[in-house]
Protein backbone atom coordinates (compact mmCIF):
# COMPACT_ATOMS: atom_id res chain seq x y z
CA UNK A 1 0.00 0.00 0.00
CA UNK A 2 1.39 3.42 -0.95
CA UNK A 3 1.69 6.26 1.52
CA UNK A 4 -1.25 8.17 0.04
CA UNK A 5 -3.63 5.24 0.41
CA UNK A 6 -2.36 4.68 3.95
CA UNK A 7 -3.15 8.28 4.87
CA UNK A 8 -6.61 7.97 3.31
CA UNK A 9 -7.31 4.82 5.32
CA UNK A 10 -6.06 6.52 8.46
CA UNK A 11 -8.46 9.40 7.82
CA UNK A 12 -11.26 6.88 7.38
CA UNK A 13 -10.40 5.23 10.70
CA UNK A 14 -10.56 8.65 12.35
CA UNK A 15 -14.13 8.90 11.02
CA UNK A 16 -14.98 5.60 12.69
CA UNK A 17 -14.61 3.04 9.88
CA UNK A 18 -12.12 0.47 8.63
CA UNK A 19 -11.11 0.38 4.97
CA UNK A 20 -12.44 -2.64 3.07
CA UNK A 21 -12.30 -1.38 -0.50
CA UNK A 22 -9.49 -1.08 -3.00
CA UNK A 23 -8.56 2.58 -3.65
CA UNK A 24 -7.99 2.03 -7.35
CA UNK A 25 -10.35 4.61 -8.86
CA UNK A 26 -8.47 7.66 -10.17
CA UNK A 27 -9.84 11.21 -10.29
CA UNK A 28 -10.69 10.79 -13.99
CA UNK A 29 -12.38 7.46 -13.38
CA UNK A 30 -14.34 8.93 -10.48
CA UNK A 31 -15.46 11.75 -12.78
CA UNK A 32 -16.37 9.21 -15.48
CA UNK A 33 -18.55 7.36 -12.95
CA UNK A 34 -20.44 10.56 -12.15
CA UNK A 35 -20.65 11.51 -15.83
CA UNK A 36 -22.05 8.16 -16.95
CA UNK A 37 -24.55 8.27 -14.06
CA UNK A 38 -25.64 11.79 -15.09
CA UNK A 39 -25.32 10.66 -18.74
CA UNK A 40 -26.43 13.49 -21.03
CA UNK A 41 -27.32 11.05 -23.81
CA UNK A 42 -29.49 8.92 -21.50
CA UNK A 43 -31.06 11.99 -19.93
CA UNK A 44 -31.88 13.66 -23.24
CA UNK A 45 -32.87 10.55 -25.21
CA UNK A 46 -35.10 9.21 -22.42
CA UNK A 47 -37.38 12.24 -22.09
CA UNK A 48 -36.79 14.24 -25.29
CA UNK A 49 -40.11 13.23 -26.84
CA UNK A 50 -42.00 13.93 -23.61
CA UNK A 51 -40.27 17.30 -23.25
CA UNK A 52 -41.04 18.46 -26.79
CA UNK A 53 -44.63 17.26 -26.62
CA UNK A 54 -45.14 18.98 -23.27
CA UNK A 55 -43.30 22.28 -23.66
CA UNK A 56 -42.07 22.51 -27.25
CA UNK A 57 -38.46 23.42 -28.16
CA UNK A 58 -38.05 26.01 -25.34
CA UNK A 59 -37.89 23.06 -22.95
CA UNK A 60 -34.13 23.11 -23.73
CA UNK A 61 -33.72 26.02 -21.30
CA UNK A 62 -34.52 23.67 -18.44
CA UNK A 63 -31.09 22.08 -18.93
CA UNK A 64 -29.41 25.40 -18.15
CA UNK A 65 -31.77 26.17 -15.26
CA UNK A 66 -31.19 22.72 -13.74
CA UNK A 67 -27.42 22.98 -14.24
CA UNK A 68 -27.28 26.27 -12.32
CA UNK A 69 -29.55 25.05 -9.52
CA UNK A 70 -27.77 21.73 -9.14
CA UNK A 71 -24.34 23.37 -9.15
CA UNK A 72 -25.45 25.35 -6.10
CA UNK A 73 -26.47 22.07 -4.42
CA UNK A 74 -23.25 20.45 -5.60
CA UNK A 75 -21.10 23.07 -3.84
CA UNK A 76 -22.69 22.18 -0.50
CA UNK A 77 -22.13 18.50 -1.28
CA UNK A 78 -18.47 19.23 -2.04
CA UNK A 79 -18.00 20.81 1.37
CA UNK A 80 -19.65 17.88 3.14
CA UNK A 81 -17.91 15.06 1.25
CA UNK A 82 -14.55 16.77 1.71
CA UNK A 83 -14.95 16.31 5.46
CA UNK A 84 -16.81 12.99 5.30
CA UNK A 85 -15.42 10.92 2.38
CA UNK A 86 -17.40 7.81 3.36
CA UNK A 87 -18.99 5.19 1.09
CA UNK A 88 -22.73 5.56 0.62
CA UNK A 89 -22.82 9.31 0.03
CA UNK A 90 -26.06 10.89 1.17
CA UNK A 91 -26.75 8.48 4.03
CA UNK A 92 -23.46 8.89 5.97
CA UNK A 93 -23.44 12.65 5.26
CA UNK A 94 -26.91 13.02 6.80
CA UNK A 95 -25.84 10.80 9.69
CA UNK A 96 -22.93 13.05 10.63
CA UNK A 97 -24.69 16.36 9.91
CA UNK A 98 -27.94 15.64 11.78
CA UNK A 99 -28.26 12.19 13.31
CA UNK A 100 -29.38 8.58 12.92
CA UNK A 101 -33.11 9.07 12.33
CA UNK A 102 -32.63 11.78 9.71
CA UNK A 103 -30.00 9.64 7.99
CA UNK A 104 -32.18 6.55 8.01
CA UNK A 105 -35.17 8.16 6.29
CA UNK A 106 -32.88 10.03 3.86
CA UNK A 107 -31.25 6.76 2.86
CA UNK A 108 -34.64 5.05 2.58
CA UNK A 109 -35.99 7.68 0.16
CA UNK A 110 -32.75 7.93 -1.81
CA UNK A 111 -32.40 4.15 -1.97
CA UNK A 112 -35.84 3.58 -3.48
CA UNK A 113 -35.18 6.44 -5.89
CA UNK A 114 -31.93 4.79 -6.99
CA UNK A 115 -33.61 1.42 -7.52
CA UNK A 116 -36.33 3.17 -9.52
CA UNK A 117 -33.75 5.06 -11.57
CA UNK A 118 -31.94 1.83 -12.46
CA UNK A 119 -35.28 0.47 -13.63
CA UNK A 120 -36.14 3.68 -15.50
CA UNK A 121 -32.84 3.77 -17.40
CA UNK A 122 -33.02 0.06 -18.25
CA UNK A 123 -36.61 0.52 -19.43
CA UNK A 124 -35.57 3.57 -21.44
CA UNK A 125 -32.84 1.54 -23.15
CA UNK A 126 -35.17 -1.28 -24.22
CA UNK A 127 -36.82 0.57 -27.15
CA UNK A 128 -33.34 1.15 -28.62
CA UNK A 129 -32.35 -2.52 -28.27
CA UNK A 130 -35.42 -4.04 -29.95
CA UNK A 131 -34.80 -2.43 -33.40
CA UNK A 132 -31.17 -3.59 -33.30
CA UNK A 133 -32.48 -7.13 -32.93
CA UNK A 134 -35.04 -6.61 -35.70
CA UNK A 135 -37.92 -6.91 -33.24
CA UNK A 136 -40.97 -4.78 -32.60
CA UNK A 137 -40.94 -3.41 -29.08
CA UNK A 138 -43.83 -4.48 -26.84
CA UNK A 139 -44.24 -3.87 -23.08
CA UNK A 140 -43.32 -7.48 -22.25
CA UNK A 141 -40.34 -7.59 -24.64
CA UNK A 142 -39.14 -4.22 -23.38
CA UNK A 143 -39.36 -5.50 -19.81
CA UNK A 144 -37.38 -8.65 -20.64
CA UNK A 145 -34.68 -6.61 -22.38
CA UNK A 146 -34.51 -4.18 -19.47
CA UNK A 147 -34.11 -7.01 -16.95
CA UNK A 148 -31.38 -8.55 -19.11
CA UNK A 149 -29.52 -5.23 -19.03
CA UNK A 150 -29.79 -5.11 -15.22
CA UNK A 151 -28.43 -8.67 -14.99
CA UNK A 152 -25.51 -7.73 -17.25
CA UNK A 153 -24.83 -4.67 -15.12
CA UNK A 154 -24.86 -6.73 -11.92
CA UNK A 155 -22.38 -9.26 -13.29
CA UNK A 156 -20.07 -6.50 -14.53
CA UNK A 157 -20.18 -4.67 -11.20
CA UNK A 158 -19.36 -7.90 -9.39
CA UNK A 159 -16.07 -8.05 -11.29
CA UNK A 160 -14.65 -5.27 -9.12
CA UNK A 161 -13.86 -1.57 -8.81
CA UNK A 162 -11.18 -1.64 -11.52
CA UNK A 163 -13.63 -3.15 -14.00
CA UNK A 164 -16.29 -0.60 -13.04
CA UNK A 165 -13.79 2.24 -13.47
CA UNK A 166 -12.64 0.99 -16.88
CA UNK A 167 -16.18 0.52 -18.15
CA UNK A 168 -17.09 3.99 -16.85
CA UNK A 169 -14.14 5.50 -18.75
CA UNK A 170 -15.09 3.57 -21.88
CA UNK A 171 -18.70 4.70 -21.54
CA UNK A 172 -17.60 8.30 -21.02
CA UNK A 173 -15.39 8.23 -24.13
CA UNK A 174 -18.10 6.64 -26.30
CA UNK A 175 -20.78 8.98 -25.01
CA UNK A 176 -18.92 12.27 -25.30
CA UNK A 177 -17.36 11.47 -28.69
CA UNK A 178 -20.59 10.00 -30.00
CA UNK A 179 -22.65 12.96 -28.78
CA UNK A 180 -20.28 15.46 -30.37
CA UNK A 181 -20.02 13.57 -33.67
CA UNK A 182 -23.76 12.94 -34.02
CA UNK A 183 -24.61 16.47 -32.93
CA UNK A 184 -22.21 18.11 -35.40
CA UNK A 185 -23.42 15.87 -38.25
CA UNK A 186 -27.06 16.72 -37.55
CA UNK A 187 -26.37 20.45 -37.29
CA UNK A 188 -24.29 20.57 -40.47
CA UNK A 189 -26.20 18.27 -42.80
CA UNK A 190 -29.70 17.63 -41.44
CA UNK A 191 -30.83 20.87 -39.89
CA UNK A 192 -34.52 21.51 -40.57
CA UNK A 193 -35.31 24.20 -37.99
CA UNK A 194 -33.82 27.69 -37.42
CA UNK A 195 -31.89 28.42 -34.23
CA UNK A 196 -34.80 30.63 -33.18
CA UNK A 197 -36.84 27.43 -32.75
CA UNK A 198 -35.65 27.27 -29.13
CA UNK A 199 -37.72 30.41 -28.49
CA UNK A 200 -40.81 29.16 -30.36
CA UNK A 201 -43.47 27.27 -28.41
CA UNK A 202 -45.14 26.08 -31.65
CA UNK A 203 -48.53 26.76 -30.12
CA UNK A 204 -48.06 24.67 -26.96
CA UNK A 205 -50.23 26.55 -24.49
CA UNK A 206 -52.13 25.66 -21.35
CA UNK A 207 -54.96 27.85 -20.22
CA UNK A 208 -54.11 30.32 -22.97
CA UNK A 209 -50.52 30.94 -21.82
CA UNK A 210 -47.20 29.20 -22.36
CA UNK A 211 -45.83 29.38 -18.80
CA UNK A 212 -47.75 26.32 -17.45
CA UNK A 213 -46.51 24.27 -20.41
CA UNK A 214 -42.93 25.37 -19.80
CA UNK A 215 -43.17 24.47 -16.12
CA UNK A 216 -44.65 21.08 -17.05
CA UNK A 217 -41.56 20.43 -19.19
CA UNK A 218 -39.24 20.91 -16.18
CA UNK A 219 -38.71 17.16 -15.94
CA UNK A 220 -36.43 17.29 -18.99
CA UNK A 221 -33.72 19.22 -17.14
CA UNK A 222 -34.44 17.89 -13.67
CA UNK A 223 -34.16 14.26 -14.81
CA UNK A 224 -30.81 14.85 -16.49
CA UNK A 225 -28.97 16.91 -13.89
CA UNK A 226 -28.16 14.51 -11.12
CA UNK A 227 -25.56 11.81 -10.79
CA UNK A 228 -22.69 13.96 -9.59
CA UNK A 229 -23.32 12.62 -6.09
CA UNK A 230 -22.22 9.16 -7.31
CA UNK A 231 -18.64 10.44 -7.17
CA UNK A 232 -19.01 10.53 -3.39
CA UNK A 233 -20.72 7.13 -3.15
CA UNK A 234 -17.37 5.47 -3.94
CA UNK A 235 -15.30 7.75 -1.69
CA UNK A 236 -13.55 4.80 -0.05
CA UNK A 237 -12.41 3.55 -3.46
CA UNK A 238 -10.82 6.84 -4.54
CA UNK A 239 -7.37 8.13 -3.45
CA UNK A 240 -7.27 11.55 -1.77
CA UNK A 241 -11.08 11.74 -1.80
CA UNK A 242 -11.35 15.02 0.11
CA UNK A 243 -9.77 16.81 -2.84
CA UNK A 244 -10.56 14.53 -5.79
CA UNK A 245 -14.30 14.09 -5.27
CA UNK A 246 -15.26 17.80 -5.14
CA UNK A 247 -13.34 18.28 -8.40
CA UNK A 248 -15.06 15.30 -10.00
CA UNK A 249 -18.52 16.41 -8.84
CA UNK A 250 -18.21 19.91 -10.30
CA UNK A 251 -16.68 18.62 -13.53
CA UNK A 252 -19.58 16.20 -13.93
CA UNK A 253 -22.03 19.09 -14.07
CA UNK A 254 -19.81 21.32 -16.26
CA UNK A 255 -19.19 18.67 -18.89
CA UNK A 256 -22.41 16.67 -18.56
CA UNK A 257 -24.83 19.54 -18.81
CA UNK A 258 -22.90 21.24 -21.61
CA UNK A 259 -23.17 17.99 -23.56
CA UNK A 260 -26.89 17.75 -22.70
CA UNK A 261 -27.60 21.20 -24.14
CA UNK A 262 -25.62 20.39 -27.29
CA UNK A 263 -27.34 17.03 -27.86
CA UNK A 264 -30.79 18.49 -27.23
CA UNK A 265 -30.14 21.47 -29.54
CA UNK A 266 -28.95 19.18 -32.35
CA UNK A 267 -32.05 16.98 -32.02
CA UNK A 268 -34.46 19.93 -31.93
CA UNK A 269 -32.98 21.57 -35.03
CA UNK A 270 -32.94 18.25 -36.90
CA UNK A 271 -36.64 17.54 -36.38
CA UNK A 272 -38.39 17.65 -39.77
CA UNK A 273 -41.76 18.45 -38.18
CA UNK A 274 -41.94 19.79 -34.62
CA UNK A 275 -45.72 20.00 -34.74
CA UNK A 276 -45.91 16.26 -35.49
CA UNK A 277 -44.16 15.53 -32.19
CA UNK A 278 -46.36 17.95 -30.25
CA UNK A 279 -49.54 16.54 -31.80
CA UNK A 280 -48.47 12.93 -31.19
CA UNK A 281 -48.14 12.02 -34.87
CA UNK A 282 -44.44 11.25 -34.34
CA UNK A 283 -44.35 8.73 -31.48
CA UNK A 284 -40.56 8.35 -31.46
CA UNK A 285 -39.03 11.64 -32.67
CA UNK A 286 -35.42 10.62 -31.97
CA UNK A 287 -35.73 7.42 -34.00
CA UNK A 288 -37.38 9.38 -36.82
CA UNK A 289 -34.65 12.05 -36.81
CA UNK A 290 -31.80 9.53 -36.77
CA UNK A 291 -33.37 7.42 -39.48
CA UNK A 292 -33.82 10.47 -41.71
CA UNK A 293 -30.24 11.64 -41.11
CA UNK A 294 -28.26 8.39 -41.14
CA UNK A 295 -30.43 5.88 -42.95
CA UNK A 296 -31.27 2.35 -41.72
CA UNK A 297 -27.66 1.19 -41.27
CA UNK A 298 -26.17 4.43 -39.98
CA UNK A 299 -28.99 4.99 -37.50
CA UNK A 300 -28.37 1.52 -36.03
CA UNK A 301 -24.70 2.41 -35.48
CA UNK A 302 -25.74 5.60 -33.69
CA UNK A 303 -28.24 3.64 -31.61
CA UNK A 304 -25.44 1.23 -30.68
CA UNK A 305 -23.41 4.15 -29.26
CA UNK A 306 -26.52 5.34 -27.44
CA UNK A 307 -26.96 1.85 -26.00
CA UNK A 308 -23.39 1.95 -24.62
CA UNK A 309 -24.37 5.15 -22.80
CA UNK A 310 -27.44 3.49 -21.32
CA UNK A 311 -25.51 0.42 -20.17
CA UNK A 312 -22.70 2.45 -18.56
CA UNK A 313 -25.34 4.59 -16.86
CA UNK A 314 -27.00 1.50 -15.38
CA UNK A 315 -23.60 0.29 -14.16
CA UNK A 316 -22.89 3.59 -12.40
CA UNK A 317 -26.36 3.74 -10.88
CA UNK A 318 -26.07 0.22 -9.52
CA UNK A 319 -22.63 0.96 -8.09
CA UNK A 320 -24.10 3.94 -6.23
CA UNK A 321 -27.11 1.95 -4.99
CA UNK A 322 -24.96 -0.93 -3.75
CA UNK A 323 -22.64 1.40 -1.81
CA UNK A 324 -25.65 2.99 -0.15
CA UNK A 325 -26.99 -0.44 0.86
CA UNK A 326 -23.52 -1.41 2.09
CA UNK A 327 -23.21 1.78 4.17
CA UNK A 328 -26.65 1.10 5.69
CA UNK A 329 -25.67 -2.46 6.52
CA UNK A 330 -22.28 -1.49 7.95
CA UNK A 331 -24.14 0.62 10.51
CA UNK A 332 -26.72 -2.17 11.16
CA UNK A 333 -29.49 0.08 9.81
CA UNK A 334 -31.30 -2.56 7.73
CA UNK A 335 -32.52 -6.17 7.92
CA UNK A 336 -29.84 -8.77 7.09
CA UNK A 337 -27.06 -6.25 7.72
CA UNK A 338 -24.51 -8.98 8.32
CA UNK A 339 -25.19 -10.43 4.87
CA UNK A 340 -25.44 -7.11 3.03
CA UNK A 341 -22.22 -5.60 4.37
CA UNK A 342 -20.03 -8.45 3.12
CA UNK A 343 -17.28 -7.29 0.76
CA UNK A 344 -15.64 -9.71 -1.67
CA UNK A 345 -12.09 -10.48 -0.60
CA UNK A 346 -11.15 -10.97 -4.26
CA UNK A 347 -12.89 -8.12 -6.06
CA UNK A 348 -13.36 -5.70 -3.13
CA UNK A 349 -17.01 -4.89 -3.88
CA UNK A 350 -20.16 -5.34 -1.73
CA UNK A 351 -21.32 -8.50 -3.47
CA UNK A 352 -24.64 -9.07 -1.76
CA UNK A 353 -25.61 -5.41 -1.87
CA UNK A 354 -25.03 -5.47 -5.63
CA UNK A 355 -27.20 -8.56 -6.02
CA UNK A 356 -29.97 -6.97 -3.96
CA UNK A 357 -29.94 -3.77 -6.03
CA UNK A 358 -30.26 -5.84 -9.21
CA UNK A 359 -33.12 -7.91 -7.80
CA UNK A 360 -35.12 -4.91 -6.58
CA UNK A 361 -34.70 -3.09 -9.91
CA UNK A 362 -35.80 -6.24 -11.78
CA UNK A 363 -38.93 -6.61 -9.63
CA UNK A 364 -39.86 -3.00 -10.39
CA UNK A 365 -39.42 -3.74 -14.10
CA UNK A 366 -41.67 -6.81 -13.87
CA UNK A 367 -44.45 -4.63 -12.43
CA UNK A 368 -43.75 -2.09 -15.17
CA UNK A 369 -44.52 -4.66 -17.87
CA UNK A 370 -48.20 -4.59 -16.96
CA UNK A 371 -48.81 -0.85 -16.61
CA UNK A 372 -49.11 1.78 -19.34
CA UNK A 373 -46.65 4.69 -19.35
CA UNK A 374 -44.37 2.73 -17.02
CA UNK A 375 -41.22 4.63 -18.02
CA UNK A 376 -42.76 8.04 -17.36
CA UNK A 377 -44.13 6.90 -13.99
CA UNK A 378 -40.87 5.33 -12.83
CA UNK A 379 -38.84 8.32 -14.02
CA UNK A 380 -41.10 10.74 -12.16
CA UNK A 381 -40.79 8.95 -8.82
CA UNK A 382 -37.07 8.43 -9.27
CA UNK A 383 -36.41 12.13 -9.85
CA UNK A 384 -38.57 13.30 -6.94
CA UNK A 385 -36.91 10.80 -4.61
CA UNK A 386 -33.41 11.81 -5.68
CA UNK A 387 -34.15 15.51 -5.21
CA UNK A 388 -35.75 14.83 -1.82
CA UNK A 389 -32.61 12.95 -0.76
CA UNK A 390 -30.47 15.86 -1.96
CA UNK A 391 -32.52 18.30 0.07
CA UNK A 392 -32.09 16.24 3.21
CA UNK A 393 -28.33 16.78 2.84
CA UNK A 394 -28.70 20.51 2.10
CA UNK A 395 -31.12 21.02 4.99
CA UNK A 396 -28.89 18.86 7.16
CA UNK A 397 -25.91 21.08 6.35
CA UNK A 398 -27.93 24.17 7.34
CA UNK A 399 -28.98 22.47 10.59
CA UNK A 400 -25.37 21.56 11.38
CA UNK A 401 -24.23 25.14 10.66
CA UNK A 402 -26.85 26.46 13.07
CA UNK A 403 -25.47 24.06 15.69
CA UNK A 404 -21.96 25.38 15.13
CA UNK A 405 -20.53 23.22 12.34
CA UNK A 406 -17.37 24.67 10.87
CA UNK A 407 -16.30 22.54 7.88
CA UNK A 408 -12.77 21.22 8.21
CA UNK A 409 -12.38 19.38 4.91
CA UNK A 410 -10.05 20.61 2.19
CA UNK A 411 -12.93 22.12 0.22
CA UNK A 412 -14.63 24.99 2.04
CA UNK A 413 -17.10 27.63 0.93
CA UNK A 414 -16.04 30.13 3.54
CA UNK A 415 -18.18 33.28 3.61
CA UNK A 416 -20.31 31.90 0.76
CA UNK A 417 -21.44 28.87 2.77
CA UNK A 418 -24.73 30.28 4.11
CA UNK A 419 -25.86 32.03 0.88
CA UNK A 420 -25.13 28.89 -1.15
CA UNK A 421 -26.78 26.65 1.43
CA UNK A 422 -29.96 28.75 1.46
CA UNK A 423 -30.04 29.07 -2.33
CA UNK A 424 -29.69 25.28 -2.59
CA UNK A 425 -32.72 24.80 -0.34
CA UNK A 426 -34.82 27.26 -2.34
CA UNK A 427 -33.88 25.59 -5.62
CA UNK A 428 -34.35 22.02 -4.41
CA UNK A 429 -37.65 22.54 -2.64
CA UNK A 430 -38.93 24.53 -5.60
CA UNK A 431 -37.96 21.71 -7.98
CA UNK A 432 -39.74 19.13 -5.81
CA UNK A 433 -42.85 21.32 -5.71
CA UNK A 434 -42.83 21.56 -9.52
CA UNK A 435 -42.53 17.80 -9.91
CA UNK A 436 -45.25 17.03 -7.37
CA UNK A 437 -47.67 19.52 -8.91
CA UNK A 438 -50.85 17.64 -9.96
CA UNK A 439 -51.19 17.15 -13.71
CA UNK A 440 -53.84 19.22 -15.47
CA UNK A 441 -56.72 17.61 -17.33
CA UNK A 442 -56.33 14.12 -15.88
CA UNK A 443 -58.53 12.07 -13.57
CA UNK A 444 -57.71 12.62 -9.90
CA UNK A 445 -55.76 9.39 -9.34
CA UNK A 446 -53.53 10.19 -12.31
CA UNK A 447 -53.12 13.85 -11.30
CA UNK A 448 -52.11 12.95 -7.76
CA UNK A 449 -50.30 9.69 -8.55
CA UNK A 450 -46.85 11.17 -8.02
CA UNK A 451 -47.77 12.84 -4.73
CA UNK A 452 -49.44 9.67 -3.45
CA UNK A 453 -46.54 7.43 -4.51
CA UNK A 454 -43.93 9.65 -2.90
CA UNK A 455 -46.04 10.05 0.26
CA UNK A 456 -46.51 6.27 0.47
CA UNK A 457 -42.75 5.63 0.26
CA UNK A 458 -42.05 8.21 2.99
CA UNK A 459 -44.90 6.97 5.21
CA UNK A 460 -43.84 3.33 4.95
CA UNK A 461 -40.30 4.33 5.83
CA UNK A 462 -41.45 6.30 8.87
CA UNK A 463 -43.68 3.44 10.05
CA UNK A 464 -40.88 0.89 9.69
CA UNK A 465 -38.46 3.24 11.43
CA UNK A 466 -40.87 3.76 14.35
CA UNK A 467 -41.73 0.07 14.77
CA UNK A 468 -38.40 -1.65 14.11
CA UNK A 469 -36.13 1.21 15.30
CA UNK A 470 -33.24 0.16 13.00
CA UNK A 471 -31.32 3.34 13.83
CA UNK A 472 -30.74 2.11 17.41
CA UNK A 473 -28.71 -0.96 16.46
CA UNK A 474 -25.33 0.69 16.02
CA UNK A 475 -23.13 3.09 17.94
CA UNK A 476 -21.33 4.30 14.82
CA UNK A 477 -20.65 8.07 14.93
CA UNK A 478 -23.69 10.26 14.28
CA UNK A 479 -24.70 13.90 14.71
CA UNK A 480 -21.17 14.98 15.54
CA UNK A 481 -20.41 17.52 12.79
CA UNK A 482 -20.74 20.55 15.04
CA UNK A 483 -18.49 19.06 17.72
CA UNK A 484 -15.48 19.42 15.39
CA UNK A 485 -13.82 22.71 14.65
CA UNK A 486 -12.00 23.69 11.49
CA UNK A 487 -8.27 23.24 11.73
CA UNK A 488 -6.14 26.33 11.47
Amino acid sequence: MDQGASLDDEELRALGYTAQFDRSMSLWENFALGFTYLSPVVGVYSVFGIGIATGGPPMIWWYLIAALGQMIVCLTFCEVVSQYPISGGLYPWCRRLVGKKWAWIAGWIYGWALFSTISAVAAGAAPFVAPLLGLKSTPVLAGVIAIALVVFSTLTNLAGTKTLARVAMFGFACEILGAIAVGIFLLLFHRHQPITAVFDSYGVNRGGTYFPAFMAAAMTGLFTCYGFEACGDVAEETPNPGVAIPKAMKSTIYVGMSASVFVCLALILSLPDVRAVIDGRSANPIEDALLAAFGPVGSKLVVLVVLVSFVSCILSLQAAASRLVYAYARDDMVVASGWLRKVSATHHVPTNALVLSGLVASVILVFGMFFADAVATIVSFAVVGIYAGFQMVVIGAAYARLRGWRPRGRFRLGAWAWPINIAGMVWGLGGIAIMLRPADGAVWYESWAMVLTFAAVVLLGLIYMAVARPFDRSDSPAGDAWTHRASA
